[in-house]
């Protein structure tokens, strides 16, 4: 879906928490929000994956720690069902376990969110994701880098095929900055730097933005932020 197309249409949302009253203070941001629609609530991940069959969400808010089926094991079974890939992912999280970041990137998250959020941020956290973009900040990055910085490279199938420029781009995605920030850092046009991430996407089977992040620390691509 495109940023235009995720603005000229409601925007369906789906929240799994445990916490009623987390669940509550989400729906009543989400329903003050123009353009968006809470289409229901879930307290655990399997009863996630039903609503997510029966109403097919945009986008998903995941609480990490559930009792039973937790969040991670959810974004795992979402992204190895082809019929629920179509919901992207949103973790809301305090942050206190760092250790789950990576692994909910890994798993299949697009972005990530904190539960005290501010109603605008939590709104352009969804509009985001339900556009096909990853949220993910310079800070949650850092993270995430510092993270994964303890367990090494890896092999990544097809990053011997990108450009200089292309691996460039990526190691560049992996510091959380914009098409518009990299573009502005460069000197270059925000188009070319949108070109050059497509390919690299293309290249490496990237499902989204945030996969893209994933690749580039696995390689060892990553860029100090």
């Amino acid at each position: 879906m495109s940023g235009d197309e995720s603005r000229g249409r409601v925007i369906r949302v789906a929240i799994a928490d445990d916490q009623a009253v987390v669940r509550m203070g989400l729906r009543a941001l989400l329903e003050r929000e123009p353009g968006m629609e809470c289409v229901g609530e879930a307290g655990d991940g399997s009863a996630a994956l039903t609503l997510i069959r029966q109403a097919k969400p945009d986008v998903l808010l995941l609480d990490i720690r559930m009792p039973g089926m937790d969040g991670l094991a959810t974004l795992r079974a979402i992204a190895e069902d082809p019929e629920l890939r179509g919901t992207r992912i949103v973790v809301v999280t305090t942050f206190a376990m760092d250790e789950y970041v990576f692994a909910a990137l890994q798993a299949g998250a697009s972005g990530f969110v904190l539960k005290d959020s501010a109603p605008d941020e939590l709104a352009n956290a969804v509009r985001v994701v339900a556009a096909g973009e990853a949220l993910l900040s310079p800070a949650i990055t850092r993270k995430v880098i510092g993270l994964f910085g303890r367990h090494g490279t890896e092999p990544v199938e097809g990053i011997e095929t990108l450009t200089p420029r292309e691996r460039e781009m990526v190691a560049w995605v992996a510091t959380g900055r914009s098409n518009e920030e990299i573009a502005k850092e460069l000197v270059i046009s925000p188009d070319t730097v949108r070109t050059h991430v497509s390919r690299a996407m293309v290249k490496l089977r990237a499902r989204d933005r945030a996969q893209l992040v994933v690749f580039a620390m696995r390689a060892g691509l990553a860029l100090p932020s």
